[in-house]
Parts: structure tokens; C-alpha cells; sequence
């Protein structure tokens, strides 16, 4: 299995491409420092670091040429690369802001990773996976309280945008070999996305490595065909089970 994972230097990403490598796949792993990109692949077996910033079509071309030729091709798109709420509002767990005091460019900056950046890679890979007879995408989304929360723009917007996208990036792909699932923790997690003040005795965050399991068991034979899943990864082993009986 040959897997591009964008955003695999951290977090989610991170964990991600590290169940998928000691499975035993070819990973790329992207970040927006290639440096920081080789630095991390190298720590992982058989896996490759490759620049890319998400919102630039130049540069998701020629990181999705990269990765094609440096793997041998790509049976996996794992679209991961995202910005938080911080980057717009470092206090938005204790002190949010309403939509109309958010600033323009912070708006911009988070729905063109988060929502163009899904579009741009995914429209870069979809038409080399469909000549080449098939592929998997795999979305990686939020819990849907996130997307409609009191002081949560620009996040909120962007991942619903994202997962409005995927199912229909889903309903054009069906029937032609190219699968398109979402995949999500199931709530919060130790990513670095929540400030500090957020981790209280009462709210426990989720460790990136719960997404370990249901990438590989998307990546692995059994999951060949399925399609337009949303599979909630603290819930994947229940869902597994109900789907097997």
C-alpha cells in the first residue's frame, strides 16, 4: 500500500503515517517545511517527506508528482493537512469571539487549508487513481458539534465545508474504483489545536494514536470497495463488529 498523508509531521497525521508505516506501508508525509518533512519521514520505515503547502496549486502539483514518483504511484490519499481555531483567536476556549469580530485574513487562511486544501490535493490525485484503475481517499473530519459551536468560525465552517465536500467527492467517484470515506477521532484530541486553560480534570483529550487502527483497516484488503463511510475512530471496533455480524 502506497499512502500520501498531507499534515504528517504532527498530530493526527503523524500518528497516522506511523500505524501506517509499521503496517508495513510506503508513506509520503507532507508539511509546509520539506526540511521538517524529511526530518520526521526519516524517523519512519520506508516513508518519504515531501514540501507542500495545501492552499498553493503550484505547489500540490508538484508534491503530488513527487509522491507519485517516489513511491511508484499512490493507492491512498489521506487529506489531513488543517489549521485551528488558535491561529485565529489563541483565547477562543475562554474567551470567543463572535463571527463579525473575527479578522478577514485569519477566515481566509483557515478555510484555505482546511476546505480548498482538501479540493486542491484531492483533484490533483483523483484523476491518476482513476487511470490507474483505482485508489482510496480518506478525509479526515471532526465531530459535528465542532462544526456549529458559539465561537468556533472559521473552524466550524471549514469542516463542514470539508465534509459536505468528501460526500460529494463520494457521490461523483461511485462506481469507478476510487473510494471516498471520512474518518474522525470522535472528540477532542492532544493535538496542540486547544490551548492549554482547555485541558481540565474533567475533559480528557483523546491521544492522536486512536486514528492507528481505522487508517491501516482502511488501507488493508478487507476495506477494498467501502464508500462513503463516516467512521468515528473511538468507535471504530464497535463499528467494525456491527458491520462483520
Amino acid at each position: 500500500m502506497k499512502v500520501l498523508v498531507t499534515g504528517g509531521t504532527s498530530g493526527l497525521g503523524l500518528a497516522m503515517a506511523s500505524a501506517l508505516a509499521a503496517a508495513g506501508a510506503m508513506v509520503a508525509l507532507t508539511s509546509r517545511s520539506g526540511q521538517r518533512a524529511s526530518a520526521v519521514a526519516a524517523e519512519l520505515p520506508g516513508a518519504v517527506g515531501i514540501e507542500l503547502d495545501v492552499r498553493d496549486e503550484s505547489s500540490v502539483a508538484r508534491a503530488v508528482d513527487q509522491a507519485w514518483s517516489r513511491l511508484g504511484g499512490m493507492d491512498m490519499l489521506v487529506n489531513n493537512a488543517g489549521i485551528g481555531m488558535r491561529t485565529v483567536n489563541p483565547r477562543f476556549m475562554s474567551q470567543p469571539q463572535g463571527f463579525w469580530e473575527v479578522p478577514v485574513d485569519g477566515f481566509r487562511a483557515v478555510v484555505e487549508t482546511n476546505l480548498t486544501g482538501y479540493f486542491l490535493v484531492t483533484r490533483e490525485v483523483t484523476p491518476r487513481m482513476l487511470a490507474a484503475g483505482g485508489g482510496r481517499i480518506v478525509n479526515i473530519s471532526v465531530s459535528q458539534s465542532t462544526m456549529h459551536r458559539a465561537g468556533f468560525v472559521p473552524y466550524g465552517p471549514s469542516r463542514a465545508g470539508s465534509e459536505a465536500l468528501s460526500r460529494i467527492m463520494a457521490a461523483d467517484l461511485r462506481d469507478t474504483g476510487v473510494t471516498v470515506n471520512l474518518l474522525l477521532p470522535g472528540g477532542a484530541t492532544v493535538t496542540g489545536m486547544l490551548p492549554a486553560e482547555a485541558v481540565t480534570e474533567d475533559r480528557r483529550l483523546l491521544e492522536p494514536a486512536v486514528m492507528g487502527p481505522p487508517i491501516v483497516w482502511l488501507a488493508s484488503e478487507e476495506a477494498a470497495g467501502v464508500h462513503d463511510e463516516r467512521i468515528v475512530a473511538v468507535e471504530f471496533e464497535r463499528w467494525l463488529r456491527d458491520r462483520n455480524s
